[in-house]
């Protein structure tokens, strides 16, 4: 019997330690197969997280809160036989991680890194604007954000199903609440585009209150999905350190 929920997507490497990717709000683990596979080029055994309400999660049900949601996915997988890990979120998905990073550590497993990409610091959630919940300005969001073909919000049946991800994922982030003074003792690198309009490089800087141990900023061309154009440069950065 396998030690993994088959939802949980892995891509074999060679070297020691995994890495796992948390995908964005709304996002499938199929949209990180790419990144998933370059980071097991680089050695690391590499896990996608599946959130619930999509794909092969379709009929799971929706988490109340993020941390809800870290719990799920840190009960979906035997982490503590693996080495120490690398965490790599992208959006929410970083906030994702940092709960799944605190939960880890509180049962004794080493976290080597947490790797934030596009996101806001934990303790500045509760504070910013709720996350919309209605169709037509779910739909808006998508196309300000961009990560997603433009022709695929035009199919009812795309959109149906993209509606139930988001929805869950943005009810859970605006249950969000993190103190400033909660810190993990991974280190953490940020990543984001120089371009993105929604998460700044200021931004960024406000996670490095939530860990005691290293951090770094990395800053890329691009916007909010910059990491569409640079996925073998972060691959090989998240190696590097």
């Amino acid at each position: 019997m396998s030690s993994f929920q088959p939802w949980i997507k892995r891509y074999s490497g060679a070297g020691g330690g995994a890495a796992l990717v948390f995908p964005h709000a709304g996002g499938a683990a199929l949209a990180y197969r790419a990144l998933g596979a370059a980071l097991a080029a680089g050695g690391s055994d590499t896990y996608v997280m599946q959130y619930p309400q999509r794909g092969d999660r379709l009929t799971h049900p929706a988490p109340e809160t993020v941390g809800d949601l870290a719990a799920d996915l840190f009960d979906g997988g035997d982490w503590a036989g693996l080495g120490p890990l690398r965490l790599f979120g992208h959006c929410m998905g970083a906030v994702v991680a940092f709960e799944f990073a605190r939960v880890a550590e509180s049962k004794g497993i080493a976290v080597d890194s947490l790797w934030v990409s596009a996101s806001e610091a934990p303790s500045t959630v509760a504070a910013a604007p709720a996350l919309p919940m209605a169709e037509a300005e779910i739909i808006a969001e998508m196309v300000d954000l961009g990560g997603t073909d433009p022709q695929l919000l035009a199919d009812d049946d795309f959109v149906e199903l993209l509606l139930l991800a988001v929805r869950a994922d943005y009810a859970a982030f605006n249950r969000y609440a993190c103190d400033e003074g909660v810190r993990i003792a991974a280190d953490i690198h940020t990543l984001g585009g120089d371009a993105d309009h929604r998460v700044n490089e200021n931004m960024l800087r406000r996670w490095e209150t939530h860990t005691t141990g290293a951090f770094t900023v990395s800053m890329f061309d691009g916007g909010h999905f910059y990491i569409n154009e640079h996925i073998a440069e972060v691959a090989e950065l998240v190696h590097a350190l």
